[in-house]
């Protein structure tokens, strides 16, 4: 049975807090968790680098296409109970364009504050 991929940054400390929320409260057998930033070669098999996988949350979901940042947390809300509303609240055009725009601006501005981030090689797919 294929699962819905989450590639996160486990040494962002917001970031690990969330997604440890989202493993508490997620079905069994629904996710496959991978903290990129202590394992980034798991990144190979969906050509992606870390360091672009530090700069915004990455996830395939189960015919393994890729989603990245918003898309990306759609994908987990819709398979989570009470958060498959806000993945339909956030996929309506007006809030999913203000979403995507705002989750830019924050993961730039999270991405350029940590060290981990900054030391992560742009062109390298592990």
């Amino acid at each position: 049975m294929k699962l819905t991929k989450v590639f996160y940054d486990g040494k962002c400390g917001l970031c690990s807090k969330e997604i440890n929320y989202y493993k508490r409260i997620a079905p069994k057998n629904i996710f496959e968790w991978h903290d990129i930033a202590t394992n980034p070669k798991i990144l190979r098999k969906i050509k992606v680098s870390q360091y672009d996988a530090l700069m915004y949350l990455h996830a395939t979901d189960k015919k393994s296409n890729l989603k990245i940042g918003v898309d990306a947390f759609i994908l987990i809300w819709e398979q989570l109970k009470y958060w498959k509303i806000l993945s339909i609240l956030v996929k309506t055009p007006i809030v999913y364009s203000i979403a995507k725009i705002t989750y830019k601006l924050f993961a730039n501005y999270r991405f350029k504050r940590l060290t981990h981030c900054q030391m992560a090689n742009q062109k390298v797919i592990y």
